[in-house]
């Protein structure tokens, strides 16, 4: 436990009008402060003798003025999220009726909470380890399907099992090196290095896929950078509007209207696209614009996934082939657009007008029809981008993800220790040298769990929760 008798408080539902609305209680005094306030329907009641999660009906009384008709939960310790014990009083959800009953319960005793207290105890007190916390922020801030399963698997404690795995391994090791240190005349360690290496190819396997999974991991929680590009009047800022569902981008017939670029964030089937709508790919001696044309390319360089959109009502020029040589090489999308037009370029005569360098990088590129004007075509454009980003069916009881760039920095590090340590292995350096990396390795690790957090770090971690979690 943390040692911390401080009994907190805080609106743990939405601040607006509502149904109901939820203040929680958590710390040794939580049972004393709700027996000073409350009011069970049945006077005979005692809340000291009731079972522990149960619910109880009365009023929240201040000063003999009755304030709410309400539900008490009674949960006793360790068994609840804090693992302290723990009230939460059921209100109905007008704002001014929560705020009168959460300051009764401040003037009973309790101490208003700071954003993500409750579940930094949580932490503290060993109920949850940093990567299940961090789990839940991600939980609370999903926005599609796939952020919402990757949360809950590691809410489950996905990545700590690798973790805790990894790290009993390295122990072991390390356990080993050190009593035969202490102990050479019973303890054999002539050619130890074979043994150990192996084991730490192993570890560091396991390693290099946790990290690996982070740039999966970033667009599952973060979304796809998607950058529209193309010529000016294509139709990017029209496809941009029929997206969002409304006129975000000006759209005229006038070429470089676009100039800056615009930035909005869409659910596209089950996936989150955040997309940036950049000025046309074209030659200019307007210096605004080709400001713009600049920052398309900077875009599109950091882009996860290109569409390039093409006016298939007319030929390409110049500048198509300019915005195919930025999009070459890249996750790339083509969509032929105005097909409500009579059709000039298709997939085949692209391919031929394209330079054939360019051209065999665009060869399995998928090309979609579509009119942005009309929106037609917007489905399979969606299904082709769920394909291209989760081409595999998701296991997320199986498949690990890494999405917060604290962790990933954390294996990072863990994986220059494991690396030092096989080099000295490899140069047959004296078996204390590998001790050193691999009890940094072992402690980096435990720093993706928390098993090691500086209290100014874990502090920066809850500060982002919401008040009331």
């Amino acid at each position: 436990m943390t040692g911390n008798h401080e009994t907190i408080a805080a609106i743990s539902t939405a601040m607006n009008n509502s149904g109901i609305g939820i203040i929680r209680i958590s710390g040794d005094r939580a049972f004393d402060i709700i027996k000073k306030i409350f009011r069970p329907a049945d006077p005979e009641k005692d809340l000291d003798q009731v079972k522990s999660h149960s619910v109880h009906y009365g009023t929240i009384v201040d000063q003999d003025q009755v304030l709410d008709e309400v539900l008490v939960l009674i949960m006793r310790g360790p068994h609840t999220y804090t693992r302290e014990d723990t009230v939460e009083i059921d209100t109905h959800g007008g704002m001014f009726v929560i705020r009168q009953v959460l300051e009764c319960v401040l003037r009973a005793g309790a101490r208003a909470a700071e954003p993500g207290e409750f579940t930094k105890r949580a932490f503290l007190n060993g109920r949850i380890d940093l990567t299940q916390a961090e789990a839940v922020i991600d939980l609370i801030n999903a926005e599609n399907q796939y952020a919402l399963k990757s949360a809950v698997t590691q809410l489950k404690g996905s990545v700590s099992a690798k973790i805790r795995e990894q790290r009993a391994l390295l122990l072991e090791q390390i356990a080993y090196i050190e009593a035969a240190l202490d102990d050479p005349e019973h303890i054999e360690m002539e050619g130890y290095g074979k043994v150990l290496y192996p084991k730490l190819e192993e570890v560091c396997r396991c390693v290099e896929d946790l990290i690996r999974s982070a740039d999966d991991g970033r667009i599952i929680k973060e979304g796809i950078r998607t950058v529209i590009l193309g010529k000016p009047n294509v139709g990017k800022s029209s496809l941009l509007n029929a997206l969002v569902g409304s006129d975000r981008a000006i759209v005229t017939q006038i070429p470089g209207t676009t100039r800056d670029a615009l930035e909005e964030s869409i659910r596209l089937k089950d996936v989150t696209l955040n997309i940036i709508d950049t000025a046309g790919i074209r030659n200019t001696e307007d210096v605004i614009e080709k400001i713009g044309v600049d920052k398309a390319r900077d875009y599109a360089a950091e882009a996860d996934l290109i569409v390039w959109m093409i006016d298939s009502s007319g030929p390409l020029d110049e500048n198509d082939i300019e915005a195919a040589r930025i999009a070459a090489g890249r996750k790339t999308i083509i969509l032929l657009n105005k097909q409500d037009l009579p059709g000039v370029t298709d997939k085949d005569l692209l391919l031929r007008e394209l330079p054939e360098d360019i051209a065999r990088q665009m060869a399995q590129v998928p090309v979609i029809g579509i009119s942005a004007l009309k929106e037609s075509g917007l489905e399979e454009f969606g299904n082709c981008v769920c394909h291209m980003f989760y081409n595999k069916d998701i296991d997320f009881n199986d498949q690990v993800y890494i999405t917060n760039i604290r962790q990933k920095e954390a294996l990072i590090e863990a994986r220059e220790s494991l690396s030092r340590a096989m080099e000295s292995i490899q140069n047959q350096m004296p078996e204390d040298f590998f001790t050193i990396d691999l009890m940094d390795a072992y402690s980096l690790l435990g720093n993706v769990i928390g098993e090691s957090v500086e209290d100014d770090l874990a502090d920066e971690i809850f500060a982002k929760f919401c008040m009331g979690k």
